[in-house]
């Protein structure tokens, strides 16, 4: 049994307009080559000047995260030879990063497992070579040259890939929070590096570690660092020994593969870049970050547990983004103190039916048609009586479609709930009479067909008769 041992690299796009030495614009999807600029490649007699944006970005994180946030940071040049780097070298920080410490919180299991943070830096992005495009040729698209970056680098704390995937998930969630980053991964917004090795004991001192590059999603994360787990073990386990290297993942088929042996940082021959001043982050500028810390995801979900009732896991899944978070949050506003479960209700119909329905014409909250006031109205009649839960689900359906107003909606649809205890008595009667067979096994004391008479007289009123009436009469009526 080998101790795994996993530090991960993340690399955010910071959501800026420009890049981060240069004015050129950072949008997606342009065609190749047309936002590289002069100063993005390089060319004699540019300059760069730091994007304050980014800046900010990055120090906004390290508050958020506990971290220490450098007065003087330096940029320097990681020198080093590949088609995509047209300047020779990339510009980031080595000795002197803009963020030092911190650590983010993971859920594991039933525990929370603290991961510290080694340091967060900023770095400009490199071209992408596409080697799929011309037969025997690579192509190269200079786009993202110069796209600001946050490197986040973790101490080696995480264990299993689990904990890595939960990691990653909680710092997407984060950087999303803050709207330093779209955290669109397809579109390599996010993505990581991850370190791994193992050693006989967690006592011993850390294995020979091999880096798994530019993974851009949660499942290929998983998926590599379990084959590449397994594959150190195997070697370790013959008497050989693990080569210091990078690795690709190979989605297809599932494997590492070595891409090249692992580089030293004397190999990159970094020094601080001559071009560029020392970065200064003066009270004005940690002030302006600040404005834009928002209540965080993990005492977010806590105040909604607190709150609102929830139960912890119902929290963490309408925390998981912040506009969803503002949906339920501006749901369960407007239904709080208006019956005994009211917010916890609106969780269920906001975990429930809008995600569903959301999932189904695969849009986001951001683009949710239906409006958090009218499934609020919705929620409200369900509490109070007026909607059966299939009737419910039926009223919910017509608001997504684009309906009128629950309550027109409800007389319209002629769904209000039948709680008459007249009326329902008549439909007991009625249900009983129907089925004397089920009715002597039930008094011979087969207590679970009381689900079937209240089934059968739900069916009999379209639905609207109140279930929990039904069973409360059947009970009266049958004696038991």
């Amino acid at each position: 049994m080998w101790d795994t041992v996993i530090g991960l690299e993340v690399h955010v796009q910071l959501l800026t307009e420009s890049k981060l030495f240069s004015s050129t614009s950072t949008r997606f999807g342009a065609p190749p080559n047309t936002q590289a600029g002069l100063v993005d490649l390089g060319f004699p007699g540019t300059l760069p000047v730091p994007n304050r944006a980014a800046v900010r970005m990055a120090v906004a994180f390290g508050l958020a995260v506990g971290g220490r946030i450098a007065e003087r940071s330096r940029f320097a040049r990681k020198s080093y030879f590949y088609p995509d780097l047209p300047k020779g070298y990339q510009i980031s920080q080595y000795d002197e990063p803009i963020v030092v410490g911190g650590s983010i919180a993971i859920g594991v299991g039933e525990r929370v497992k603290t991961i510290p943070l080694v340091r967060a830096h900023l770095e400009e992005d490199a071209g992408k070579s596409l080697h799929d495009l011309y037969p025997g040729r690579t192509a190269l698209d200079l786009n993202r040259a110069g796209i600001p970056l946050l490197e986040i680098v973790s101490s080696p704390s995480l264990a299993s890939p689990e904990e890595a995937v939960a990691y990653l998930k909680e710092l997407h969630t984060l950087v999303c929070y803050l709207g330093i980053c779209d955290g669109n991964m397809q579109e390599g917004s996010l993505r990581c590096d991850a370190n791994v090795s193992l050693r006989p004991s967690p006592e011993a001192p850390l294995g020979t570690r091999t880096e798994i590059k530019n993974l851009n999603s949660f499942r290929f994360l998983e998926q590599a660092l379990t084959y590449e787990i397994r594959r150190q073990a195997e070697v370790l386990e013959a008497g050989g020994t693990v080569a210091q290297e990078t690795r690709l993942y190979d989605p297809d088929r599932r494997e590492t593969r070595p891409m090249r042996s692992k580089e030293e940082a004397e190999d990159y021959r970094y020094f601080p870049d001559p071009d560029l001043l020392p970065l200064v982050v003066d009270e004005t500028l940690r002030a302006e970050a600040q404005t834009m810390l928002p209540e965080l995801p993990r005492a977010r979900a806590e105040r909604f547990v607190r709150v609102y009732g929830l139960e912890p896991y119902a929290a963490g899944v309408l925390t998981s983004s912040r506009p969803l978070a503002d949906y339920y949050e501006a749901v369960a506003s407007a239904v709080s103190g208006k019956g005994k479960d009211s917010a916890r209700t609106a969780a269920h119909w906001v975990m429930g039916d809008l995600l569903g329905a959301l999932n189904r014409q695969g849009i986001g909250i951001e683009a949710c048609p239906l409006a958090p006031a009218r499934l609020a109205a919705l929620v409200l009649r369900v509490e109070d009586g007026t909607l059966s839960g299939p009737k419910a689900k039926e009223v919910f359906e017509a608001l997504w479609a684009g309906a009128e107003d629950v309550d027109t909606l409800i007389e319209r649809l002629g769904a209000r709930q039948i709680n008459d205890r007249e009326a329902l008595l008549e439909l007991v009667d009625r249900i009983l009479e129907a089925h004397p067979r089920q009715r002597q096994d039930y008094l011979a004391g087969k207590d679970k067909l009381l689900g079937f008479f209240v089934g059968q007289a739900v069916k009999a009123s379209g639905g609207r008769a109140n279930p929990q009436e039904l069973g409360a009469l059947f009970r009266e009526r049958l004696g038991r």
